[in-house]
């Protein structure tokens, strides 16, 4: 039996359900029982809640979808017997070594692409933020957020909506003691252009920022398709200038280290990637 079609609107619900499970996990963080394992290096760490957040995102999708095709973060890809054509692109905790710290940015990331490749729905769902963030294709994004007067709100975001001062470029300088003084080095002319920077610790919720508006670019080497595929649609459907690198296909399992600190990750207010892009 041939797979059903499905419509966008029924891939946002399983992802926004997909990123609730995720960030319940998350959500029940206890800083004295982490047990922490070196990942890649000194500053970049792997927990337990990795796995069971990863786990629990493929069960509601598992559930929801069994004939679609998962890849994520920690877990080997997902390859059902007679697949739909449709792949999930999940990330259970990204914005590890804030977690680890109790820095609040950092959330479960979940997005789907369709049989032509092409992102069809993508939700980052943060915590501690309180906030969800969610687009579909065609339809725009939005985030759901609990205020800090405690009502609950709901509003598309478009990004900033005019010329201002004190543009803000968000980036990271990665991991990588030889890249990390690529990117020093280059660094001061790539402010010329920008007011100040930032570093929220999160690639989805950088690329969050931008859609909302919050800051006026980002730039990171490093980033595998986790990263930034809900946060990368969340902000083109926002009205945001993005560049995705072509990486690997994530159904072979995670690209090397080596290939995704070659390519890099931008989003900005649409007429700005001039100013502080890489030449492609």
């Amino acid at each position: 039996m041939t797979p059903a079609v499905a419509t966008v609107n029924e891939l946002l619900e399983v992802a926004l359900r997909a990123a609730a499970a995720g960030a319940a996990v998350l959500a029940s963080r206890d800083p004295g029982q982490f047990g922490a394992t070196e990942k890649s290096s000194d500053a970049d760490w792997v927990t337990e809640f990795d796995v069971a957040a990863e786990n629990a995102v493929r069960a509601v999708i598992g559930e929801a979808r069994p004939h679609d095709v998962i890849t994520g973060e920690e877990l080997a890809p997902a390859l059902p017997a007679e697949p739909s054509g449709y792949r999930w692109s999940i990330d259970p905790l990204d914005g590890t070594m804030n977690f680890i710290r109790n820095i609040a940015y950092y959330g479960t990331s979940v997005a789907v692409c369709g049989p032509d490749g092409q992102w069809l729905a993508g939700v980052v769902n943060a915590p501690a933020l309180r906030r969800v963030y969610f687009a579909s294709h065609g339809a725009g994004a939005w985030l759901d957020e609990i205020r800090a007067d405690g009502v609950q709100s709901m509003r598309a975001l478009h990004g900033p909506t005019e010329a201002r001062g004190g543009t803000l470029l968000s980036t990271a300088l990665t991991y990588d003691a030889p890249v990390r003084r690529r990117l020093v080095s280059e660094l001061n002319g790539r402010m010329d252009n920008f007011g100040d920077f930032r570093r929220l610790g999160s690639a989805a919720l950088e690329l969050c920022a931008v859609a909302e508006g919050s800051v006026d670019a980002y730039l990171e080497y490093g980033l595998f398709e986790h990263d930034f595929a809900a946060g990368g649609l969340i902000a083109a459907e926002a009205g945001a200038w993005v560049h995705r690198p072509e990486l690997s296909p994530a159904v072979n399992g995670l690209p090397t280290r080596e290939e995704v600190l070659s390519v890099w990750t931008a989003a900005c207010v649409p007429g700005l990637e001039g100013s502080f892009a890489p030449a492609e």
